[in-house]
């Protein structure tokens, strides 16, 4: 696993081969398919160790004092910007293994149970919107608002390594919401 990381670190995951992850390891050619299945399942594993594990660093759990929405956004916004430098390695190999995403169930799957188990996450740690413990909070809009968090995290990691000199900090994030959000608020009256 761990050199499986590191070949996606320095390679990214398209370009990745058996050959590759038994040398990285040490191992005979064929422990990848004894242990994994195949290469795709065993780069899916590290990738998707990786990126939980870039979640948590970028998203640790709200503390009670956190501060307001607002804030939390700010941070986790910050932190997101801050990590496409510290972590672009990896990121560009999560893009790679979505867009391998429409040849391979496996792989499709894998990343949709990751993106659906994230969703409820987001609701909670930025909104403290918990259908799971608060009665007054339905699942639907918990899963809605961490669905647009996701579409704006994966929009602002992608922006960040096309175009950083572009590409929106915290505070233009948080502009556009708020101007989304007035316009919203003054077309329902």
């Amino acid at each position: 696993m761990a050199g499986a990381r590191r070949l996606l670190a320095e390679r990214g995951y398209a370009r990745i081969t058996s050959r590759d992850l038994a040398a990285a390891a040490e191992a005979p050619l064929g422990t990848i398919n004894y242990h994994y299945g195949s290469k795709e399942a065993l780069l899916n594993a590290a990738l998707l160790e990786t990126l939980r594990e870039w979640g948590d660093r970028t998203m640790p759990p709200a503390e009670p004092t956190a501060g307001d929405d607002a804030e939390r956004l700010d941070r986790m916004w910050s932190r997101i910007i801050a990590s496409v430098s510290a972590d672009r390695p990896m990121l560009l190999a999560a893009v790679e293994a979505y867009a391998q995403a429409e040849r391979s169930p496996d792989i499709r799957r894998q990343i949709a149970e990751a993106l659906e188990a994230s969703r409820p996450r987001m609701a909670r740690e930025l909104h403290d919107l918990d259908a799971e413990t608060d009665p007054d909070v339905d699942e639907r809009t918990a899963r809605a608002v961490g669905s647009v968090h996701m579409a704006l995290t994966t929009g602002l990691i992608h922006q960040w390594l096309v175009d950083p000199e572009r590409a929106p900090d915290a505070a233009e994030l948080a502009l556009g919401l708020r101007a989304i959000a007035h316009r919203l608020e003054t077309a329902g009256r």
